[in-house]
């Protein structure tokens, strides 16, 4: 590894890229608890080509689902990778795989989330189910991500990294995305660290 740290990466303040991805667990793993697992694959991602460009701050989100759980944590980046959206899905999905991602159930705990949200703003639309139809493996690439509007925990952390992003189907802007929540959708979601 070239000595590059989360704070490293905190600190550039690159040309953006328009290709963000959220990362999210809430189980340890053996770099230890949740946010550190999002650290130790932050700073693998450059061994696979991944370039980060922009680290939103860790925020602590309650989970979504019906399981009972721990809280996640969650953040966004920006990345510059020389790879076509499906190869890049696929990249992210072998990372989590190096963290002991295991996908029992749809929306369970999970040690490493790793999900492609936006690629330069491309449409493509999902090939095949979606849901809780869609089953426990990784599902079929879709851009924008399908869950983006509705995840304050993404959208949060999105905004903290790009202000001025706007969805790529809508049009509408971060801000506007985050004021349609729902109420209480924020309550719980609490940025770590300042």
């Amino acid at each position: 590894m070239s000595g590059l740290s989360v704070r490293d990466i905190e600190r550039r303040s690159a040309a953006a890229t328009g290709v963000f991805v959220a990362l999210g667990g809430n189980l340890a793993t053996a770099a230890g608890g949740p946010q550190q697992t999002l650290e130790a694959a932050l700073l693998m991602m450059p061994a696979f080509g991944i370039r980060v460009c922009k680290l939103a701050p860790i925020y602590q989100t309650p989970p979504l689902s019906i399981y009972i759980q721990q809280n996640y944590v969650n953040t966004v980046m920006e990345v510059e990778a020389a790879l076509p959206p499906a190869a890049l899905l696929e990249i992210l999905h072998r990372v989590e795989t190096l963290f002991a991602r295991v996908r029992r159930d749809r929306w369970g705990p999970r040690t490493l989330d790793l999900d492609l949200l936006d690629y330069r703003g491309l449409i493509m639309p999902a090939v095949g189910r979606r849901g809780p139809e869609a089953g426990i493996g990784p599902l079929p690439l879709a851009l924008p991500h399908p869950g983006l509007a509705e995840r304050g925990f993404v959208l949060l952390p999105l905004r903290d990294i790009a202000p001025g992003w706007r969805h790529p189907v809508t049009g509408e802007s971060v801000e506007t995305l985050i004021a349609r929540l729902p109420a209480g959708t924020l309550q719980g979601i609490d940025r770590l660290g300042g």
